[in-house]
């Protein structure tokens, strides 16, 4: 059996971060990553520039042979986890081999959550979570004439726009009153909203699809969709992104002992409930920032701070800081036009809530705060730098002295509180 004293599962952010920080503290124990996909690591968040053809699929990697070998990193493409034997120490493979580790870090990802709606299993659908997703869905938009995307968050609108771009009619289905539901607030999901409808694409909100059949109303293969009100619609393009779900199948043909949720339960140091075993990034499930409950935040920001500490708690490293809790993060463009999410949406009690909205400009701001702190802050069309929204959340800095002049330019102004701070 082959032995290695750190195993990697995964080959995307987490992943790298915690190889990196393995190799800051121990730069000669024995290191294997491995990944159930055929490339190179690269980052889910470049997908739709994939699709859209901005970027080649062949120029989208974040690490190169070279980094591994480098970093005396054991990688092994096209190896998926099938069972984790922790009693001991033992990753098995799909192939029915097994690797012996020291130290685990699980950092598998998500996978599309596919819906249970009936007849979809009997019609072709895109969904896109992997490079090969993208470069199958950038080659069907060429052909497409009559597009429906399931769902409207971020993954959905990215692709309906560049369905809309191609010359596609477009129509988005979302069972959610409002699109981009758990991003962005309705003010700022209708000025998303109105971008798209400007562009041709229809939204159907609130709206489930109750059956799904295959047609030949297109004269090739296509899909016949089934509303609850009894609206039917036809697409010879079909995008299912209806959220994800993490990757850990793995966890129960084992019998890992490995406590899981929603996802993969871990500390503030991302160790699971096993001994020799942490897990990162979209399938692990920390703590949040505004909550001592766990929770899922599958962003990028959080996947690399999390890998980071992993790897520094699988090496030892004195150093190693506790995670402070999951802030969600997301930005969003669309149509030459940008929207951004940082922190909490909730108002709570005592909380302050500030707006400014320019119609004619399409510029939008919204802030919460909490005895002069903030809590959270959301855009669109307004510019400011969501990583240091997110520090100043995290460091609870009291804004009182300067909230009128945060509202009116929270780039410059987190900026300056940046200088000062961050020393």
């Amino acid at each position: 059996m082959e032995h290695t004293k750190y195993l990697v599962v995964g080959s995307s952010h987490a992943a790298l971060e915690a190889v990196t920080a393995i190799r800051m503290h121990d730069a000669d124990g024995s290191l294997t990553l491995l990944t159930r996909d055929a490339h190179l690591p690269y980052s889910p968040t470049v997908l739709p520039y994939v699709v859209s053809g901005r970027s080649a699929a062949d120029d989208v990697f974040l690490r190169d042979e070279t980094f591994f070998a480098t970093n005396r990193v054991e990688f092994k493409r096209g190896s998926a986890l099938k069972a984790l034997h922790a009693a001991r120490n033992a990753a098995e493979l799909a192939d029915g081999s097994e690797i012996a580790y020291e130290k685990l870090l699980l950092a598998t990802g998500a996978a599309p959550a596919i819906p249970p709606i009936p007849g979809i299993d009997q019609v072709s659908y895109h969904v896109l979570r992997t490079l090969d997703d993208a470069t199958k869905l950038h080659a069907a938009i060429k052909q497409s004439k009559q597009a429906v995307v399931l769902g409207a968050g971020l993954v959905g609108m990215h692709a309906a726009e560049n369905l809309v771009k191609a010359g596609a009619n477009v129509t988005i289905v979302e069972m959610a009153k409002q699109l981009t539901d758990g991003y962005f607030d309705p003010v700022a999901a209708q000025m998303i909203e109105k971008a798209f409808t400007d562009h041709g694409a229809r939204i159907l909100t609130g709206s489930r699809v109750v059956k799904l059949a295959p047609s030949a109303a297109f004269g090739t293969p296509g899909t016949t969709l089934t509303l609850e009100n009894g609206t039917t619609l036809e697409a010879d393009l079909l995008l299912v992104a209806t959220g994800v779900k993490p990757n850990m199948d793995y966890l129960d043909d084992g019998g890992s002992g490995v406590e899981h949720d929603r996802g993969i339960l871990v500390s503030d140091t991302m160790q699971t409930s096993v001994a020799n075993v942490w897990a990162a990034g979209d399938c692990a499930q920390a703590k949040g920032f505004f909550t001592e409950a766990k929770v899922m935040n599958a962003i990028l920001p959080d996947a690399t701070e999390q890998g980071r500490i992993a790897g520094m708690a699988m090496a030892g490293d004195p150093g190693l800081k506790y995670y402070p809790g999951g802030v969600p993060l997301n930005t969003y463009h669309f149509f030459g036009r940008h929207a951004i999410s940082v922190g909490s949406s909730k108002l709570p009690e005592g909380g302050e809530v500030l707006t400014r909205f320019d119609e004619a400009s399409g510029r939008y701001l919204k802030a919460i705060f909490k005895d002069g702190r903030l809590l959270g802050i959301f855009g669109v069309n307004e510019f400011f730098d969501g990583g240091v929204m997110c520090q100043l959340i995290l460091r609870r800095v009291d804004l009182s002295a300067v909230k009128e002049r945060f509202m009116a330019n929270p780039l410059a102004v987190g900026r300056e509180l940046m200088s000062q701070l961050w020393r």
